[in-house]
């Protein structure tokens, strides 16, 4: 597809690097010329240096033969004035980073009245990825397949589990849970197991399964956190804000801190069920005082990767808290990935995410049946799902006797709602969705997986 990115930052940076490697042909704009060459010289896409909103630079820029325009500039005005242009000029789908709370009580008139295609609030993108981590307090990273009804959730074997040293195939039937363990992280190697291979101390696992099986699952390997009913987040900002009213509405006590004193006032206001306190929520006195050694979940949101680095460390150091980190640079991953931070997030790579499935959706409509795509493991593994057509070859026929490639498996199968673990004698039947992990990239179609 021909895309055009207005916003070269962290987020239009990710987006083209994501989708030229997906095969799109991409141009990026900016006013500033040294974002654009950092991008064009990093990456295999197009560059143009001025205003995104200006008729003559999206002509330049191709509008005309555009079929998306993304606008993830600094400024909510300028990217919806993007968008409207893009629209009128080429009539392409539009996409546009709209993040003031003010426009978001207003975003349905707003993407009807301009045609937009996608609406992203990356800080409410943010809080939903962090409610959905606080709902399984056992994993460190949570995706979701089939429209939320199956979850693909990444956890640790811990030092003496009984996971430790059983193949797979034992694991399955000694506890009896319709889950499966689709990938596996052991150092450096990343593995795509079958019913022989054995887990070790330190692995991480990646597992596919419903919501209740996988709660099922953490119980009876003794990795069951308790439900979270207490929560503290340090920092107040527009994503601390969504987060509180997802939690206050699952049941939960909410606790900010917040340095700002008409931040506070404001939370208060906004949220009179929480408990806001104005103060520095780096230091440790306060942290204890406001009782950290008895919250069941601690999240580290300021806009400093330092602060939340020691917030973390210091809270899981005097509690058992569930601990979520935010972390804004990328390039320190390795030593992050090291630390004991909990569920380590990275906001841009969680808008880029949510705006490259819609793409991947669009090129679904002009025929790939990719539904939904996730990278895991540093992008060396993808998790697919696809929608089953009418003339796949591998309708009908047992799983056991289909020719799969290798470092494949075949994890979920969505029929009707009905979610089933798949064995040898299933088979994969028209309408159904279908979840597949692999290390293979490049699938565009479900007859891919096969030799």
């Amino acid at each position: 597809m021909q895309i055009i990115i207005v916003g070269c930052g962290n987020v239009g940076g990710t987006l083209a690097e994501q989708l030229s490697k997906e095969g799109h042909n991409i141009t990026v704009i900016d006013r500033m010329p040294e974002r654009v060459s950092s991008i064009t010289t990093q990456y295999d896409v197009m560059g143009l240096e001025g205003n995104g909103a200006s008729f003559s630079i999206q002509n330049e820029a191709g509008i005309e033969h555009a079929d998306l325009l993304i606008a993830v500039t600094a400024s909510d005005e300028v990217n919806m004035l993007c968008c409207l242009i893009a629209k009128k000029a080429g009539n392409c789908h539009t996409i546009a980073r709209v993040r003031n709370p003010i426009y978001n009580k207003e975003i349905a008139f707003i993407k009807e009245e301009l045609g937009l295609s996608m609406v992203i609030n990356p800080e409410q993108a943010a809080a939903l990825e962090i409610s959905r981590l606080l709902k399984f307090p056992s994993a460190i990273k949570v995706d979701t397949f089939a429209k939320g009804r199956v979850e693909l959730l990444k956890c640790k074997v811990a030092e003496g589990s009984p996971l430790c040293n059983c193949s797979l195939i034992d694991i399955s039937s000694k506890l009896r849970c319709e889950v499966l363990v689709c990938a596996v992280e052991r150092g450096e190697e990343v593995f795509i197991p079958d019913g022989k291979f054995e887990l070790k101390e330190k692995d991480v696992i990646s597992i596919v399964a419903s919501g209740r099986h996988a709660n099922e699952f953490f119980k009876k390997i003794g990795m069951a956190k308790n439900r979270i009913r207490r929560v503290m987040i340090v920092g107040g900002g527009e994503t601390s804000y969504y987060l509180t009213k997802m939690l206050l509405a699952m049941g939960m006590e909410v606790t900010i801190i917040e340095k700002d004193k008409d931040r506070s006032k404001e939370l208060c206001e906004l949220l009179p069920k929480a408990l806001v306190i104005n103060g520095d929520g780096t230091e440790r006195n306060l942290l204890q005082e406001e009782g950290l050694e008895h919250v069941h979940a601690f999240v580290a949101w300021t806009s400093l990767d330092e602060e939340n680095v020691m917030l973390s460390l210091f809270a899981n150091h005097i509690s058992s808290a569930k601990t979520v980190t935010k972390i804004h640079r990328t390039s320190y991953d390795e030593i992050i990935d090291s630390m004991d931070l909990g569920s380590v997030l990275y906001p841009k790579y969680i808008t880029a995410e949510y705006i490259i499935q819609y793409v991947r959706a669009m090129q679904n409509s002009i025929g790939s049946n990719v539904e939904t795509l996730y990278r895991l493991i540093e992008n060396r593994v993808e998790a697919l799902e696809f929608c089953v057509g009418e003339h796949s070859p591998v309708v009908g026929i047992p799983l056991k006797d289909l020719e799969l490639k290798q470092n494949l498996l075949i994890c979920c199968i969505n029929r009707k709602g009905k979610i089933i673990t798949p064995g040898g004698q299933d088979t994969i039947e028209v309408g159904d969705t279908v979840v597949v992990v692999t290390t293979n990239t490049g699938f565009h179609d479900l007859r891919d997986i096969l030799k």
